[in-house]
């Protein structure tokens, strides 16, 4: 059985629990109860948590899906990827690094791939020389980080996950510009494996 990321077991325990309670009270026990079971099945395949090899160089994508956002910020790059449901939502570093600070901005909840969800809850893990944030979506009103300040990070190190959804970006160094830029919008990526842009790490 493969890795999951905290809490899976929770949800699906709780679709379980409801399967057998179907099962022995349901009229259409043999229906509902089965719904029940793929309820858990989804959860487990929801909050997968597969291994990844970081390329040597570069900055790395900090979650699997799409890329969402490709954008300068001032004197900064912002690149978001937004996490559909079928997705891995484990979040990963896009580089190596102390971390400075975890902190939590309440928010909307707007789908994560509309323009709105700037808007959204967020958890912003700042490093000293980029951030990573976290953004809730629609349905994902859970965020979960693993990390603490103080803590250092190799890139691609697992840092997080959203239960059930959302985005991730991460605000580039300033040293990175546009043109480093390795990706391009709607782009598939892999957390912790596909460069996001050109660095000299």
């Amino acid at each position: 059985m493969g890795r999951f990321a905290p809490g899976a077991w929770r949800y699906a325990a709780l679709a379980l629990a409801l399967a057998v309670a179907s099962a022995v009270s349901s009229r259409i026990r043999n229906a509902v109860a089965l719904a029940f079971v793929a309820l858990a099945g989804g959860a487990l395949h929801f909050h997968r948590d597969p291994d990844r090899t970081p390329p040597e160089s570069g900055v790395v994508a900090p979650a699997d899906g799409r890329v969402s956002v490709v954008r300068e910020e001032g004197d900064r790059v912002r690149v978001g990827v937004f996490m559909n449901v079928t997705d891995v939502h484990v979040n990963r570093a896009p580089l190596g690094g102390r971390v400075e600070a975890v902190e939590h901005e309440p928010g909307k909840h707007r789908p994560a791939f509309s323009k709105e969800s700037d808007n959204n809850e967020k958890v912003h893990v700042r490093f000293a020389d980029h951030e990573v944030t976290l953004i809730a979506g629609a349905f994902a009103r859970r965020i979960h980080p693993y990390v603490e300040p103080g803590d250092e990070l190799e890139r691609g190190d697992r840092l997080g996950h959203i239960s059930f959804g959302s985005r991730a970006d991460v605000l580039l160094p300033e040293s990175i510009e546009m043109d480093d830029v390795a990706v391009e919008r709607g782009q598939t990526v892999r957390a912790g494996e596909t460069v996001v842009a050109r660095a000299e790490t």
